[in-house]
């Protein structure tokens, strides 16, 4: 047993400032309401914690000698390495921010919000269990309601800063397959028997937890300028 001196405490390594990489994560989310309530979904990273629909932007092949520039570098896990090829989600060298969000800004060789989005509701509605719903995705339109952008800030227990980048998006769904997936959407999130998708409120966003289950911290953003809680990290 090792003993420590009386009021000893553990403390992690800090790397100066210089020495710190910069974490990226650039994303969009979709806003899906009805009369006050705000759908979500299960998500496989954080079981039992429900969170937007829309996902991390994703870069083209022509993008890699820029990024490659700017120093970036992907960050992914073995089990999912193919889901998060290409995601605007990773590592860079602090120098290089600037030229990373001029990069973004562009729009030049990535996603764009309704390609971002579209391709992970495919995803999204086939892990929660309903995948004959994809079939209206094809014809949805987005409106950007804002854009909230977190950082560089520390990260509790990490040897690194992080900078991310949430745009949120309303689904438009005046007629058509908008206010089809709407309508199915919000059917379920209110159906007790359906546990992968939720309805909340405005009030349970913000407190993090609804009678269902908890609410990832991003969720706020559907309905307020900033985050309340702190991450939750993944299960991978």
């Amino acid at each position: 047993m090792i003993s420590r001196p009386a009021g000893a405490r553990d403390t992690l390594p800090v790397p100066s400032r210089r020495e710190q990489e910069l974490r990226v994560s650039f994303s969009a989310l979709l806003r899906v309401r009805d009369e006050g309530r705000y759908v979500l979904f299960d998500t496989l990273s954080r079981p039992g914690l429900y969170s937007p629909p829309g996902g991390v932007f994703k870069y083209f092949e022509p993008a890699g000698p820029e990024l490659e520039r700017l120093g970036f570098r992907e960050q992914w896990v073995e089990t999912r390495r193919e889901l998060m090829r290409s995601d605007l989600r990773g590592f860079i060298p602090n120098r290089s921010m600037r030229g990373f969000r001029r990069w973004f800004d562009t729009g030049a060789y990535r996603e764009d919000s309704a390609e971002c989005l579209r391709r992970e509701l495919i995803e999204e509605l086939a892990e929660v269990g309903f995948p004959e719903l994809r079939r209206e995705v094809r014809g949805l339109t987005f409106a950007q309601v804002g854009t909230v952008v977190e950082g560089p800030g520390d990260v509790p227990g990490k040897p690194y800063r992080q900078l991310r980048r949430f745009e949120v998006h309303d689904l438009v769904a005046t007629s058509g397959p908008g206010a089809r997936l709407r309508r199915r959407l919000v059917e379920l999130g209110e159906d007790p028997a359906v546990g992968t998708v939720l309805c909340a409120t405005a009030e349970e966003l913000a407190h993090g937890r609804a009678p269902r289950g908890l609410i990832a911290p991003q969720a706020a953003l559907l309905a307020y300028s900033r985050k309340i809680h702190a991450d939750i990290p993944a299960v991978f």
